[in-house]
């Protein structure tokens, strides 16, 4: 098992790992639309914080040469189900035709009052 960490994704707030890769899969904790530089969530719209989310995932992914276009599996979690079609429009262009497995559930309350958090489970290449 190996524990990444990017220097310029938001640094964990919590007792956890940017990322975990174990079995050929790449793990990643769940991402808020924190701006790495302030640790600050700056956004307050929903598509704008779905593509803050969305380019930290990509930047833990990027410390094992990996990008969005590696990911089997996305969970995204929304504070307001009624976000859902604007979140889908900007999370399907950033994905273009890539289309991962996915699961969308509305949450109560998200770190930070974050309006979205998307996790994900990556593939490594084959060696």
């Amino acid at each position: 098992m190996e524990t990444l960490h990017h220097p310029d994704a938001p640094q964990a707030v919590g007792p956890y790992a940017q990322a975990i890769v174990a079995g050929g899969l790449v793990f990643c904790s769940g991402q808020t639309p924190l701006v790495p530089a302030s640790m600050r969530i700056e956004a307050d719209n929903i598509e704008d914080q779905t593509r803050q989310a969305l380019a930290n995932l990509n930047t833990v992914l990027s410390s094992r040469g990996l990008s969005l276009a590696n990911v089997v599996k996305t969970i995204v979690f929304l504070k307001n189900f009624a976000d859902f079609s604007r979140m889908n429009a900007v999370y399907a262009a950033i994905f273009g035709e890539h289309r991962p497995a996915r699961t969308t559930v509305e949450v109560s309350r998200l770190p930070l009052d974050a309006l979205v958090e998307i996790e994900c489970v990556a593939e490594l290449p084959a060696v």
